[in-house]
């Protein structure tokens, strides 16, 4: 009798199917289709596209995070027929646990895909990460949740993926440092003084990455490489004094790893979400890209400077958490988060953002936490002293 040589499909959950992340996902999965199979999707508001995309990809379980949103979509004929719907944060935990899903993909900002990446862990589900909020708020007992229940955890990031395939085959003694690059941001080649007049609408203007707002301000902050090197601490087991950043226009390479010896490793690739994705969802294998590759028949100038930390406070504040450890990180984590919202909503002016993460550091005590419960104590009291910071710049 012959016997079937085709691999089974791995079968994808995607929370935060409608935003960047998600739609650069659905496109690896759509030119994939016979590696990969989307069994869930999740969002926060947007129920007409996930019921577009449960139509094109023949998804039977849906995810609205957003109550509103959630009642809006069980209105009939709202979804093909068949379709699951799942409310709440209860609906994104559920979607993490469904029995048929071998890898969830974790793409919802900020810290609300914090309960169902545990879920998927302790489901036994692999773990693709593309939010950096959870674990920099949580790094500790992610991690430690990975280990109990033997589950991968893939890194999404375009630096925290480079890094991963740098490393492959080479024992963690021999890492001297990771260095990752950061473009820049909007601002990074105005002059100081502009910055004084800073726009919601001109910080949104990334110059290489097509990312949701929150997201493309932290990288016009530089709160996102802080992050990312904090995540990265997690992800790769380092110690800060290993973790550096450059920053790097033309975001083709995403990271430098530096060996005992001296050598170097680097990635590179398009400054494209779908190759980090790709890798994430198909690994170990690799297989044809969604994009070009680059083209080293055109002329490629490769530019890195260090990074200003008096340019960048945000950056300079996001490493000093990670030297202290402990809850640090995640109140930077929400006073950013509180600093960045007010910011885009024209509450305060952008050079404001670091001073609300730096009061709000020094507002709480650093201690290392027990339990989950207590950082999540941590960030809601940071939420609040971060709150009560806005009103010095809208009074």
């Amino acid at each position: 009798m012959a016997v079937s040589s085709s691999t089974p499909r791995k079968r994808i959950v995607l929370l935060g199917a409608t935003g960047s992340v998600g739609e650069s996902t659905l496109r690896v999965i759509a030119a994939h289709r016979d590696k990969l199979e989307l069994v869930g999707i999740a969002a926060r508001t947007n129920h007409a596209r996930l019921a577009q995309i449960a139509r094109d990809f023949g998804v039977l379980h849906v995810a609205v995070f957003d109550d509103a949103a959630y009642a809006a979509a069980k209105t009939p004929g709202s979804f093909p027929a068949g379709t699951q719907l799942y409310g709440g944060l209860g609906g994104l935990v559920a979607l993490a646990q469904l029995p048929e899903a071998d890898l969830v993909l974790v793409a919802v900002v900020g810290t609300t895909g914090l309960e169902p990446a545990l879920a998927a862990l302790a489901a036994g589900k692999d773990l693709a990460l593309a939010s950096k909020e959870i674990l920099v708020l949580a790094g500790k007992f992610i991690m430690a949740a990975a280990r109990q229940h033997d589950a991968k955890l893939l890194p999404v990031d375009s630096e925290h993926s480079a890094v991963f395939q740098c490393l492959e085959g080479h024992p963690s003694a021999g890492v001297r440092r990771i260095v990752l690059t950061a473009s820049g941001g909007a601002f990074r080649d105005w002059p100081a003084e502009r910055l004084a007049h800073v726009t919601p609408a001109d910080a949104l203007k990334h110059p290489n990455w097509s990312m949701g707002p929150k997201v493309t301000v932290d990288s016009a902050t530089l709160a996102n490489k802080g992050l990312e090197l904090i995540e990265a601490q997690w992800l790769f087991g380092l110690r800060a004094a290993q973790c550096t950043a450059v920053i790097h226009p033309q975001s083709i390479v995403h990271c430098l790893v530096e060996f005992t010896d001296g050598a170097m490793l680097a990635q590179l690739s398009p400054p494209s979400m779908t190759f980090p994705i790709q890798h994430a969802l198909l690994h170990p294998a690799r297989a044809p890209g969604v994009e070009a590759s680059l083209d080293f028949t055109r002329l490629l100038g490769l530019e890195f400077r260090p990074v200003d930390e008096d340019r960048f406070p945000c950056f300079r504040l996001a490493r000093q958490t990670m030297t202290a450890g402990g809850i640090a990180p995640a109140i930077f984590n929400a006073a950013n988060e509180v600093a960045v919202a007010a910011f885009l909503g024209g509450q305060i002016p952008f050079l404001a953002i670091p001073r609300v993460i730096d009061q709000t550091l020094q507002h709480v005590d650093n201690f290392e936490p027990d339990t989950l419960s207590a950082v999540l104590q941590a960030d809601a009291s940071a939420r609040r002293i971060a709150t009560l910071q806005l009103k010095a710049f809208t009074a």
